[in-house]
């Protein structure tokens, strides 16, 4: 048997190992399955306070409900809790900021939501209740 024969197998079972690391074992659930849930499309968000603002975003995904402060940023995730019904992300946005946000599903089309974190180099700290509203249009 040659070097390169002998070396084979160890290669090939390293190479399972890692892919087998990042996949959820046999029989789990997909992490903030909750998320995946939603309704995709236009949703308002009402936010809790002072002046009752109310924002509009277009989601792809529930999980788009997670960086509201910090979107279509490439940031670090650390799911803190991950509930049929509820989930709590903790996100890092290196050198733009941070934020932890949870997330409590009411149905498909509604969720009650609180962030808090620093974005553009100031805090903010808000709670919401997200519902869709309809289709994004372009």
């Amino acid at each position: 048997m040659s070097l390169a024969g002998f070396f084979r197998p160890a290669v090939v079972l390293a190479a399972m190992l890692a892919v087998g690391a990042q996949a959820p074992a046999l029989g789990q659930k997909r992490p903030l399955t909750m998320l995946d849930q939603l309704a995709d499309g236009r949703w308002e968000l009402r936010i809790r306070g002072e002046r009752n603002q109310v924002e509009r975003v277009c989601l792809q995904d529930g999980r788009g409900l997670i960086q509201l402060r910090h979107p279509e940023q490439a940031c670090e995730r650390l799911v803190v809790d991950d509930q049929p019904n509820q989930v709590t992300v903790q996100y890092t946005c290196r050198g733009r900021g941070y934020g932890r946000t949870q997330i409590r599903r009411e149905n498909d089309q509604l969720v009650q939501l609180q962030s808090q974190g620093i974005a553009g180099g100031l805090p903010f700290d808000f709670a919401a209740e997200g519902r869709r509203v309809g289709d994004c249009t372009s």
